[in-house]
C-alpha cells in the first residue's frame, strides 16, 4: 500500500513539474515575442491614439498612413528622412525627439506660426503630425543637401550633386567664390526677414548644416524656430548652441543665454568666415604659435591686411577682386563683434552685402 501511495505521489509530482515547466516556457516565449514586437506595436498604437495633423498647403493632404510608411527609423531632433507621398511629392520628414517639446497646445501654436512663413530663403513647412509624445514635421525637399556637405564632403552620391540613396559616388567640385557669395546673401535675406517679423523668429545658432541648397544653389534656412520650443530644463543640452561649439556669441559663454537677434547676427558672422575660409568654427586655429578661436584668428588676419590668405585654397583666384574680399571680411568682423550692441542688425548686414556683392 505504501508503495502504491508513493508511486501515485511521484506521478502527481512529475505531472505538476511538467505542467509548471510548460507554463514557464509559454510565459518566457510570450515575453520574448512581446519584447520583439513591442517597439512596432507601440509605434502603431502611437499612430492610432490621440493623433492630430495639419497641412499648410491647401493642395496637399498628408495622411497618417502615408507618414507611417515614410518614417523608416527612430529619429530625433536632427534626423531627417526622405520620402515620397502618394501624390508623388518628394518631402523631407523630421521626427523630433520624444518629450523634448511642450504639450499639444504649445506645439500646435508654434507650428501654425511657422507654417505661415513664406520666403524663398526659408525651408517651407508643409505640415505636421503629433501623437502623444511624438512630433513629426513635413518639409519641402531641397535637392542638393546642406551647405556643410558642400564645404567639407568632397564626394557626392550622384553626378549632378543631388542627394540620393545611390551608393555611386563621384568627386564634388568646390563651391566657387560667386556661389558662396550668393549663398551668404540668401541666408542674410532669410534671417533679415525672420528678424523683421512683428514677432521676430530667432534661429538660435544658424550654421552650415542648417542651410540647404536647391538646384540653383539658392540657400534655404532650416530648423528655424525649433530651438526656442525646447523645455527650459533641456535647453543646456538641446539648443543649437549647446550642440555646436564655435557659433555661440561671447555673451552665451558668459552666462547670458537669452535668445536675441544679435546672437543670430554673431552666428551669421561666424558662418560668413566659415564659408569664405572653408574652416570649421569649432576647431581652433594656430595663430603666432597660439591656439585661438576662428573669429579671433580672422580679426587678427584682417588687422594685418591678410584677407586674401584667408580665402579657402579650393577657391579659384581667377577673377577674385581683393577689395571685395576685404569688404566681405570687414562685414564678418562687424557681425562677430564681442559686444552685442556693436553688431549691426540683419537688415543692415543685408544692405552692406547687397551694396558690396549685389
Amino acid at each position: 500500500m505504501n508503495s502504491s501511495i508513493q508511486a501515485i505521489v511521484a506521478a502527481v509530482a512529475s505531472l505538476v513539474g511538467v505542467s509548471l515547466f510548460l507554463v514557464c516556457l509559454a510565459i518566457t516565449c510570450n515575453w520574448r515575442r512581446r519584447k520583439t514586437i513591442s517597439n512596432s506595436e507601440e509605434e502603431e498604437l502611437s499612430f492610432i491614439a490621440g493623433t492630430e495633423s495639419a497641412s499648410f498647403d491647401p493642395k496637399l493632404w498628408i495622411s497618417m498612413a502615408e507618414l507611417r510608411t515614410l518614417i523608416i527609423g527612430d529619429g530625433s531632433f536632427g534626423l531627417v528622412y526622405k520620402g515620397r507621398l502618394a501624390n508623388g511629392l518628394t518631402v523631407a520628414i523630421k521626427k523630433l525627439e520624444p518629450d523634448a517639446f511642450e504639450g499639444f497646445q504649445e506645439f500646435r501654436a508654434e507650428m501654425e506660426a511657422l507654417g505661415k512663413l513664406h520666403h524663398p530663403n526659408i525651408v517651407k513647412l508643409l505640415g505636421y503630425w503629433m501623437s502623444n509624445s511624438d512630433r513629426v514635421l513635413v518639409y519641402e525637399f531641397i535637392e542638393k543637401g546642406s551647405l556643410d556637405q558642400w564645404l567639407y564632403d568632397t564626394t557626392s552620391s550622384s553626378e549632378n550633386g543631388d542627394i540620393s540613396w545611390s551608393r555611386h559616388s563621384v568627386e564634388r567640385p568646390p563651391l566657387s567664390w560667386d556661389t558662396r557669395m550668393k549663398i551668404i546673401r540668401g541666408v542674410a535675406t532669410g534671417l533679415a526677414y525672420m528678424h523683421g517679423l512683428p514677432m521676430p523668429i530667432i534661429h538660435r545658432g544658424i550654421k552650415a548644416s542648417d542651410v540647404l541648397l536647391d538646384a540653383e544653389f539658392e540657400p534655404h534656412i532650416a530648423d528655424f524656430g525649433l530651438a526656442r520650443m525646447i523645455k527650459d530644463s533641456r535647453s543646456h543640452v538641446s539648443t543649437q548652441f549647446g550642440g555646436t561649439m564655435g557659433y555661440a556669441p561671447p555673451e552665451y559663454k558668459e552666462g547670458f543665454t537669452a535668445a536675441t537677434v544679435k546672437a543670430d547676427v554673431y552666428s551669421f558672422g561666424v558662418l560668413m568666415v566659415e564659408i569664405a575660409t572653408g574652416r570649421r568654427p569649432d576647431l581652433s586655429v594656430v595663430d603666432k604659435g597660439e591656439e585661438v578661436e576662428m573669429t579671433v584668428w580672422a580679426r587678427n588676419m584682417v588687422d594685418e591686411n591678410r584677407q586674401m590668405e584667408m580665402v579657402d585654397p579650393a577657391v579659384s583666384r581667377d577673377g577674385l577682386v581683393e577689395a571685395r574680399v576685404e569688404e566681405y571680411f570687414s562685414i564678418a568682423c562687424m557681425c562677430t563683434s564681442h559686444r552685442n550692441r556693436d553688431r549691426p542688425g540683419m537688415s543692415r548686414v543685408l544692405e552692406l552685402l547687397m551694396s558690396a556683392f549685389g
